[in-house]
């Protein structure tokens, strides 16, 4: 991709059919996010309103019932076990998740240790739910009734017609998780991923097609965002999974009426807290949270809170020294793809404004390079705000407001001070991932019980970022908060309580 001068077409898939051109005519080419002079990666179908009908008509064809539930098309459940299995050994044969890899670090640039560990979660998710563990998340419970035969049932009911709206930052994990999830529970999806990054899931899709789905199971969307707006509002989609920014978010939950599972933008903070050990391995570890992937993960270290005691042993400057090994040649810095430098830097001049702030390293555009002026190009950078100033009316929401870059705020607090730690926390809007780092029980029990974080690391390896297979990744606090990946998060997003209350004998001396 980006060396052939005819680029890969990515195509649309509606109703079973794969459909390279769109009635409009009208295509999207995607540059190569590292060589604006090379030919584009892709193009893709910008599909427009006026070609939408296909997609409605394949949404309406699927009842509310689902293509399969626990009383209907049972054998759906073992198809999909066997789908998932054989889908994730494919995603473990070596060439398979070479070309996978390949295929994200050309698109989201990263660096191939990211990437592969992007296919091989992937992959042991699929296979997790192999054989009957996808009929176990249809698990029902009965209840004993009032008199004989009469019992109630509750069962996992799918939803139907659903949309997933999908990211660019983990364009194989993400996607496939959640829809892999809505197939499970008998729903049908149309997925529209993020156009940046549509020949992954393509890719994936004819890979299922490859190891037995049906191709009328999953619709492929490809178009800009006020279209896919537009089918949520033409088409009777019973629920849409949205992973992105939280404006999307919000702009979603008013045109689906709040039908929608959310996982949106987490500004995630790390507090290092009293009990200073291994210094260089933590070191590293907020280097990896904060700067991995450009920090274009919605899990990346956006704020560091520092104990003093952290501050002393030298911390500040051993992650400076790590980041600033960073670079494109390794792939271990790379473009950003939501931000262009200009608003990178307007965004640190804007923190450096607050009485106390200043540059503990980075804020330069990168040199030297061929990245395209839509995406934004530097060093990974750190600001210290004084604490004090940062929660401040005045302040508060730039300092804490999440810009998808190698960016983060640092700030230093005292023992005396956990208190105002707590504010910031709890002032805070959006509650994804946190890390406490100390293995200080008291210390971890006060910031555990005072916060609400979907998904917080505990302890002195404490992280950020890394969400595996194996446990689950969400936000709290918010009721229309999606998690991802475990069977919890699966039954959670994809599915709907029924109860089905069974009353079958009349007694003769009623």
């Amino acid at each position: 991709m980006g060396k052939r001068t005819e680029p890969h077409n990515v195509c649309n898939m509606v109703n079973g059919e794969w459909q390279a051109e769109v009635p409009s005519g009208a295509r999207m080419l995607i540059p190569d996010p590292m060589n604006k002079n090379n030919a584009p990666i892709f193009t893709l179908p910008d599909t427009q309103s006026s070609d939408l009908d296909p997609f409605i008509k394949s949404m309406k064809a699927c009842p509310k019932s689902g293509l399969h539930n626990p009383l209907k098309h049972n054998e759906r459940y073992l198809m999909y076990g066997e789908i998932s299995r054989r889908a994730g050994n494919e995603l473990k044969d070596r060439a398979v998740a070479e070309y996978f890899a390949e295929c994200i670090m050309k698109c989201v640039p990263k660096s191939r240790a990211q990437a592969l560990a992007e296919v091989r979660v992937t992959a042991d998710f699929l296979v997790n739910f192999g054989g009957d563990n996808v009929r176990f998340l249809a698990r029902d419970f009965g209840i004993p009734g009032d008199h004989v035969g009469q019992k109630s049932v509750g069962y996992r009911w799918p939803y139907g017609p659903v949309a997933i709206i999908a990211p660019f930052n983990f364009p194989l994990e993400i996607p496939v998780l959640q829809l892999m999830g809505s197939l499970y529970m008998g729903n049908k999806p149309v997925l529209k991923p993020a156009e940046k990054v549509a020949v992954v899931m393509e890719q994936y899709l004819r890979l299922l097609h490859h190891v037995g789905m049906p191709k009328k199971d999953v619709d492929l969307l490809n178009c800009q965002g006020p279209v896919a707006g537009e089918l949520l509002q033409r088409a009777p989609i019973r629920v849409t999974q949205f992973t992105g920014s939280s404006r999307v978010a919000e702009l979603l939950s008013k045109q689906t009426n709040g039908k929608v599972k959310v996982e949106d933008a987490g500004f995630d903070w790390k507090i290092l807290g009293p009990d200073v050990q291994n210094v260089d391995y933590i070191a590293w570890q907020c280097d990896q949270d904060a700067y991995a992937a450009q920090g274009q993960k919605c899990s990346a270290q956006s704020m560091l809170f520092c104990h003093e005691n952290w501050v002393k042993a030298g911390i500040l400057e051993k992650i400076k020294k790590i980041a600033s090994k960073r670079n494109l040649e390794d792939g271990s810095n790379g473009p950003v793809l939501t931000h262009t430098t200009e608003e990178i830097h307007a965004h640190k001049q804007r923190l450096l404004e607050v009485p106390g702030a200043r540059l503990l390293f980075g804020g330069h555009g990168l040199t030297n390079h061929d990245i395209p002026e839509q995406y934004g190009a530097v060093e990974p950078t750190a600001v210290f705000v004084p604490l004090e100033q940062m929660l401040k009316e005045e302040h508060f929401d730039a300092c804490t407001s999440e810009i998808f870059a190698p960016f983060q705020v640092v700030t230093e607090f005292r023992e005396d001070q956990v208190a105002l730690v707590i504010e910031a926390c709890e002032r805070m809007s959006h509650h994804l991932t946190a890390a406490v780092v100390s293995n200080c029980v008291k210390f971890q029990h006060r910031i555990l019980s005072n916060t609400v974080n979907g998904t917080t690391y505990v302890g002195i390896r404490a992280r950020t970022t890394g969400a595996p297979q194996n446990h689950w990744f969400g936000p709290a606090g918010d009721p229309r908060g999606a998690g991802i990946g475990t069977p919890e998060a699966i039954k959670m997003v994809w599915s709907c309580h029924r109860e089905i209350v069974v009353d079958e004998l009349i007694p003769d001396n009623w």
